[in-house]
């Protein structure tokens, strides 16, 4: 078990096809014990039943609001204890146009995405100062290097791009703390988010541009998240790792 007796924070996590429930169900299989902050209490609720093992935990929160992140530490903090990770994965995607992005629409991807991470990030690094050490996991992605596509407009592409700046300052100036900080970079992944969206021409179209031949799935890029969590990548930080399948080959 990579992550036994050790705990964690993963925003955004109820969504039943999203990445972060997908990385708590994978965590909790190896020992961890879990605490998921989303918007919608009992549906978080819901999700922490499914989770492996015992003793984890659901919060209720908005990573945009700094006092429900320092709530949620808290929270966390009480029932175990200890921090080891977090997992800044609250995001919202939008495949608005360059012309046609709002403020609304602006603010909210670009606050939830960059603002919520900064927020988390701010709440759960003194704890782990004070332990001697933690990780943390960003959740980026391709569109911060390659300029959107299908979903991402421009607005999401900069907060996204944004996460990824971020998430190399902070490995920079935690390092000295034994504060691991990296972020992970999916391309297409069937989740809830992209499912209904997607025509089966859109699909095709995509596939195509796949070398493995087919569209990820959550449980690949918890793997991700499982790896830079745990001990395996004790000297791995400011790091971004692309999971597309070979679809953007740097």
């Amino acid at each position: 078990m990579l992550l036994k007796d050790r705990t964690a924070l993963i925003t955004g996590g109820a969504s039943k096809r999203g990445l972060g429930l997908a990385t708590a169900k994978l965590f909790a299989e190896h020992g961890c014990r879990v605490a998921i902050m989303d918007l919608d209490l009992k549906v978080t609720q819901d999700a922490v039943v499914g989770l492996p093992g015992a003793g984890h935990l659901a919060i209720q929160g908005n990573v945009v609001i700094k006092a429900d992140c320092e709530r949620a530490v808290a929270e966390a903090l009480a029932a175990f204890g200890r921090l080891d990770v977090l997992v800044n994965n609250a995001g919202v995607t939008s495949p608005l146009r360059l012309l046609d992005v709002d403020p609304s629409t602006y603010e909210r991807v670009m606050d939830v995405s960059m603002r919520g991470t900064l927020y988390m990030t701010q709440a759960a690094v003194p704890q782990m100062k004070k332990q001697g050490g933690g990780s943390i996991v960003n959740m980026s992605s391709v569109s911060a290097k390659n300029g959107g596509g299908v979903f991402g407009g421009s607005h999401y592409c900069a907060a996204k791009a944004a996460v990824l700046g971020f998430t190399k300052a902070t490995a920079r100036e935690m390092g000295p703390f034994n504060i691991r900080a990296n972020a992970i970079l999916p391309s297409m992944i069937a989740t809830d988010i992209t499912g209904g969206a997607v025509t089966p021409e859109m699909r095709e179209k995509i596939i195509a541009t796949v070398p493995m031949g087919r569209i990820g799935d959550a449980h690949e890029v918890a793997g991700c998240a499982l790896f830079l969590a745990s001990d395996l990548a004790s000297y791995v930080t400011g790091s971004e790792i692309e999971i597309n399948g070979g679809s953007h080959i740097n």
